[in-house]
């Protein structure tokens, strides 16, 4: 709860006045059955007609200043669940951004999202109901408790049976029903990751024809879903039923004992109709708090959520120190010293035992096969994830002591997956960036081979990109993302497989471009193909996560056999 009032600190008056209006609504309520009860034992009984308009207008005035009340309760009410939402949504996402790669693969994509969405929502939902409800249910059943007992003591006490009856029902439907709402979002979380699968693979499923496997597995989940949903709503559905029954036999008592006691004349007819109004008012009430309880419920379920994912610290620790070039330098080196790295939730290293150094400009291939520890590697050195052994050094120093942003500020990645977003193309060649010049622009363009195609199209570099680069094809998303990277003019330019889609005449122009750029980075080339680090100042050859060979092309054909039969599945021998 008290996590919960963080959020909320930015609307404290909301926070109260809300409650406040809602408790004088409620208090103007209270004395509605006292002005019906003196209608009729003082106006209809006694035949006064001016004590009745009287009364009447005295209800309307009263009804005015409750609506007044619950208009203003309800704005106050509404701001503050909103605004509080809105924290706890920018919060989350800023946490989300401080996570690594680490926390990601361990929490899982889509359940973030579900946290970032569906579960906010219900958090947003129950602070509305809390602050509306939460102060005025209990008011209103326990202050007509308190007037009953003014107008007739034997009377109230079945008011109090009938609360403490209700109290048991309620409380422990809210006890049973809180860890199956839990359940209900993991499973949620399930559901939303098969369809963002389904979704971003559908070309996949497509092409091997499983459609009809994904709609069942989709189907299964959605079942299982709908079960938890279906058990929950059981419990939470017996709320209903049996608070109607426990007020109704409540009503059915009072009525009984009142008819007995106005025979015997210890109450007017006025107050026993007051009586049954309170008790009709806590009957609505009762109503209200129980649905209310589901909703916290549910709503509590949900922040728990959330504090769990607030409550991960990422693994890496960021570091105070900034990357200083000296005059004239454009790259940086860049050394391994005995690195291993184990992905979490994996028994085997992914690289283990990587040592190397490279010198500042100095451009290095790395290949091998699938599942090598390629991307691995490249990944260590923009500090995506920590080696569990050995040292990473930039420039002669552990990149453990570097802040994220002069690390990132001096590495520039191109991924293996393309990767663009809505906007324009101009949009996604700056990515933050401001001040850069048109010429800059197009020499990134350039040398990533991209600028033909790119200002073929309407607009140029003004022209519509789609969610996800839709709207071009593979090689012309690489050579964007490409650009994209080049834009930046960073020391270290880290190639992960980013040639892939492209043809060998528009790749072996890209190596020529980037072997002919201005600044020289110290360059990193990842790739499945011999052609693309032939020319590179030395390659590293990787194999189950070891450094198999080391040595320039025409060294590793002599002396490393995994390279030299890289070489020979994509060329002749005699081209040796």
């Amino acid at each position: 709860m008290k996590n919960l009032l963080y959020f909320l600190k930015n609307y404290k008056k909301e926070s109260i006045l809300a409650p406040l209006f809602k408790m004088l609504e409620a208090f103007f309520e209270l004395f509605v059955p006292l002005v019906v009860a003196s209608i009729i034992d003082k106006g209809i009984v006694s035949g006064d007609r001016e004590h009745v308009v009287k009364m009447c207008l005295v209800m309307f005035l009263l009804a005015a200043i409750g609506l007044t009340c619950s208009i203003t309760a309800q704005y106050f009410a509404a701001k503050a669940a909103v605004g509080a939402a809105s924290e706890m949504r920018s919060t989350l996402f800023s946490h989300i951004q401080s996570l690594g790669y680490q926390e990601f693969d361990t929490i899982g994509t889509s359940s973030l999202i579900t946290r970032m969405t569906s579960d906010i929502n219900q958090v947003q939902n129950g602070i509305n109901l809390v602050l509306r409800l939460f102060l005025r249910s209990p008011f209103i059943v326990f202050g007509a408790m308190i007037m009953a007992f003014t107008i007739d003591v034997k009377a109230a006490l079945i008011f109090l049976f009938v609360i403490i009856l209700l109290s048991i029902v309620i409380f422990g439907v809210m006890f049973l029903t809180r860890p199956m709402y839990k359940k209900v979002q993991a499973a949620l979380d399930q559901i939303l990751n098969t369809t963002r699968e389904n979704l971003s693979g559908v070309r996949i499923i497509r092409a091997f024809h499983q459609e009809k496997e994904e709609y069942k597995k989709f189907a299964e989940q959605n079942d299982h879903l709908t079960a938890l949903q279906k058990f929950a709503g059981k419990i939470s559905g017996l709320t209903n039923p049996l608070t109607f029954v426990i007020i109704n036999l409540g009503i059915l008592v009072l009525i009984h004992t009142g008819a007995i006691r106005v025979s015997l004349g210890t109450l007017s007819q006025g107050q026993v109709v007051a009586l049954y109004n309170y008790m009709s008012q806590i009957l609505v009430e009762l109503i209200k708090l129980a649905n209310l309880i589901i909703s916290v419920t549910r709503a509590m379920a949900c922040f728990g959520r959330i504090q769990d994912t607030l409550s991960i610290c990422p693994e890496m620790k960021e570091g105070g120190e900034e990357i200083k070039l000296a005059d004239g330098q454009k790259g940086l080196s860049v050394e391994f010293r005995d690195v291993s790295f184990t992905y979490a939730g994996s028994r085997e290293p992914s690289i283990e035992h990587i040592s190397f150094r490279v010198m500042p400009g100095q451009t290095v291939g790395i290949i091998g096969g699938t599942g090598s520890g390629k991307t691995t590697l490249v990944h260590l050195i923009s500090r995506f994830y920590d080696a569990q052994q050995g040292q990473i050094l930039i420039n002669g120093k552990n990149i453990r002591e570097y802040t994220y942003d002069t690390l990132r500020e001096h590495i520039a990645v191109v991924p293996q997956k393309a990767r663009l977003f809505a906007g324009t193309i101009r949009d996604n060649l700056l990515m933050g960036l401001s001040g850069v010049s048109e010429d800059r622009l197009k020499q990134a363009l350039a040398v990533a081979q991209a600028e033909e195609f790119v200002m073929k199209k309407e607009g140029g570099m003004d022209a519509f990109v789609s969610q996800e680069g839709k709207n071009f094809s593979g090689g012309q998303q690489q050579r964007l993302t490409l650009a994209r990277a080049l834009v930046r003019q960073s020391s270290i330019l880290i190639l992960d497989d980013s040639a892939s889609a492209l043809d060998y005449a528009t790749e072996a122009k890209l190596r020529q471009s980037l072997k002919n750029m201005n600044n020289h980075p110290t360059m990193f080339l990842v790739s499945q193909r011999a052609s693309m680090i032939r020319n590179a100042d030395f390659i590293l050859v990787l194999d189950d996560g070891k450094i198999a060979g080391m040595g320039t092309h025409k060294e590793l054909l002599y002396s490393c056999e995994i390279y030299r039969e890289i070489f020979e599945t994509q060329y002749k021998k005699e081209e040796a």
